[in-house]
């Protein structure tokens, strides 16, 4: 049968682009479907846009901490942030300029802006259109999941996909969730002069990290005056005047209330699956997401799916991995099968927080013999020199030495825990990251110093002492 195209990508995002750029590359016929704008959430909603106000708020808390420095700046410097959100729509647009439609037709791949829905296995409408294809790869991404509470439709709640329009930042802010996008954004409106307020329905912020991590983030939050609930979930809002009413509610049904001017909603992310008519084509998903085996197959043999619609780790750098493999996947006959035993991330905020691997308590319930090592920030002169003592490396190892999980909060962890990801990718031991040198004076030292922890754990064995005091006697 002849089709349109070897391979329609659907959705324009990281995962999209990589795997249309990828396709063209390797010679096949390619389309590439986007609904709205081309750069997905990642550049017009969630990586540019929340950096880009992070790196401003940070500047803005530096200046007021210039004695810290030695540096005097008199007593009456007064900074204002009222032109900070059309900073970071700036940064927006010229990101934006990166992947114009004109870009990926040079490289012969043909851009079609449209909702397309699937009409069988092999065809989808396009604009009243019917396009065919022998491959098809959904990348269509997700969008912010809104929980069914009380009153939330009626006080016109932000999300990640409006909060970056605002013209005027608010007085007050209520954040509805202690993950990732809610501690990011809580961080820049505090800095920023917004009083802010975070809800979380577990008993602590940040669930996802290592408690001991978490815990260093969360005394800086409450150091800055963010107003932190756990163990609570929001049950009602209600318009209040001027302010918005939550309504809490904690597991004992005790209920409190918490007002605020505006409301964020950051509880998780749901995959962009309707409107696709995916069952016309084989493809089964869920409210999760399209189910994928671990070629990235869905359940229509010729259809791939790849991104936070496929899941299960929503990070652009991971759609990007799962782009290269889906392609591959798609285009050949042989398969490789995706590998998530190293899966880095990294939350943004100040100080940044990153992890590859398992935490402590899931290493503890996993392994019977580990070992923690920790390097702390405050015994790093680099870290001494920039005032960035906040922090700390913690690695944690089998008995054998190898790597399970590796954690750092402080300045530059997100650039730091590369080191730890590719020992554990090589399955090199925690040794290999003592031996190598590191340049002083360097942040990356907290790393090796975490390393340094191992030998010097070793030489305190009682033996091994024994042993060095009995060659020492004999060389003597």
């Amino acid at each position: 049968m002849c089709y349109d195209y070897d391979v329609v990508i659907i959705g324009g995002g990281a995962a999209g682009l990589v795997a249309a750029t990828g396709a063209a590359a390797l010679g096949a016929k390619t389309a590439l479907i986007e609904k709205n704008k081309l750069g997905g959430d990642c550049t017009w909603y969630g990586c540019i846009p929340s950096k880009s106000l992070l790196k401003s708020a940070q500047i803005f808390s530096l200046v007021k901490r210039l004695k810290e420095f030695g540096i005097s700046a008199g007593t009456q410097n007064t900074y204002d942030s009222s032109l900070v959100m059309s900073h970071v729509r700036d940064i927006i647009k010229k990101i934006s300029t990166h992947h114009p439609p004109e870009v990926f037709e040079k490289r012969g791949i043909k851009v079609l802006f449209a909702g397309p829905k699937f009409i069988d296995q092999n065809t989808l409408e396009c604009k009243g259109e019917k396009i065919s294809a022998k491959r098809f790869i959904i990348a269509t991404g997700s969008h912010p999941m809104i929980p069914p509470i009380a009153g939330l439709k009626d006080i016109g709640y932000l999300t990640n996909e409006n909060i970056f329009d605002l013209e005027v930042l608010p007085k007050s802010l209520a954040v509805l969730g202690g993950g990732p996008i809610g501690m990011e954004l809580s961080l820049a409106f505090a800095r920023l002069g917004v009083e802010v307020s975070i809800i979380e329905m577990f008993d602590r912020l940040m669930a996802r990290e290592d408690k001991e991590i978490a815990e260093v983030l969360v005394d800086e939050f409450k150091a800055e005056g963010i107003r932190i609930y756990t163990g609570k979930k929001a049950v009602r809002f209600l318009k209040d005047g001027g302010l918005v009413s939550l309504t809490l509610e904690d597991k004992d049904k005790k209920q409190s209330v918490v007002k605020a001017e505006q409301v964020l909603v950051a509880v998780g992310r749901a995959a962009n699956v309707q409107g696709l008519d995916l069952e016309k084509s084989g493809v089964k998903y869920s409210t999760k997401g399209v189910e994928v085996d671990a070629t990235l197959r869905t359940s229509a043999k010729n259809i791939y799916a790849c991104g936070d619609v496929a899941g299960p780790y929503q990070f652009s750098h991971m759609a990007e991995y799962q782009a290269i493999i889906a392609i591959g996947n798609a285009l050949f006959p042989f398969k490789r099968k995706v590998d998530y035993s190293v899966v880095p991330w990294c939350t943004f905020t100040d100080p940044e927080v990153a992890r590859v691997g398992l935490t402590e308590d899931e290493a503890k319930a996993k392994h019977k013999n580990i070992r923690v090592y920790r390097s702390f920030y405050s015994g790093n002169d680099r870290a001494v020199t920039d005032r960035e003592e906040k922090g700390l490396a913690k690695v944690i190892t089998d008995k054998k030495g190898y790597i399970l999980g590796a954690h750092i909060v402080g300045a530059n962890a997100g650039e730091i825990i590369h080191e730890y990801v590719l020992v554990k990718s090589l399955k090199l031991k925690i040794k290999n990251l003592s031996s190598a040198i590191h340049i002083y004076p360097t942040l990356a030292q907290v790393v090796k110093r975490s390393a340094d922890e191992y030998y010097i754990e070793m030489m305190n064995a009682g033996w091994l002492k024994g042993f060095f005091r009995l060659m020492l006697k004999f060389l003597r």
